[in-house]
């Protein structure tokens, strides 16, 4: 891993240990994830223990020590989009994608991940692809999703 994109993050923080949680969070966003050589940098950089900025990493719901897919497919359960039918919208993405939950496809192409809100409720059953926000999810429209996904 090429450790100068970590070095110039944690530059523009100054190497300050207060903003270990802002640099992680840039670290996921460059990597997607949190590589451990760009967390063993990290903590060698802000001269702290390894298990400080590891305990930090594993905290936070929205950090991964997994490479995720290049495609992220979020399924919001929270309770509006449950009883509106979510967990047919994930079943569904399942089928297509032969992964769980929690899961990333053999080929690095797609991550599926179950989760408690998007912040979207009105338009149950939410998804997020990515960045990109799909409302009033239904098993057929997430098929019709993934085959966008696959270009076919």
């Amino acid at each position: 891993m090429n450790l100068q994109k970590v070095n110039e993050i944690i530059d523009s923080y100054e190497a300050d240990r207060t903003a270990t949680l802002a640099i992680l969070q840039d670290l996921q966003a460059e990597y997607s994830y949190l590589p451990r050589e760009a967390l063993e940098q990290t903590a060698d950089r802000l001269a702290v223990p390894l298990g400080e900025v590891y305990r930090m990493a594993t905290f936070f719901r929205a950090f991964s020590l997994e490479p995720k897919g290049e495609y992220t497919i979020k399924v919001c359960m929270g309770t509006a989009c449950h009883v509106r039918g979510s967990v047919q919208v994930l079943e569904q993405f399942q089928r297509e994608l032969g992964i769980q939950a929690g899961e990333t496809t053999p080929d690095g192409k797609y991550s599926l991940e179950a989760v408690m809100c998007l912040g979207a409720c009105a338009q149950g059953p939410v998804v997020l692809v990515n960045e990109e926000t799909h409302g009033e999810m239904t098993p057929d429209k997430a098929h019709g999703l993934v085959m966008d996904m696959r270009g076919l």
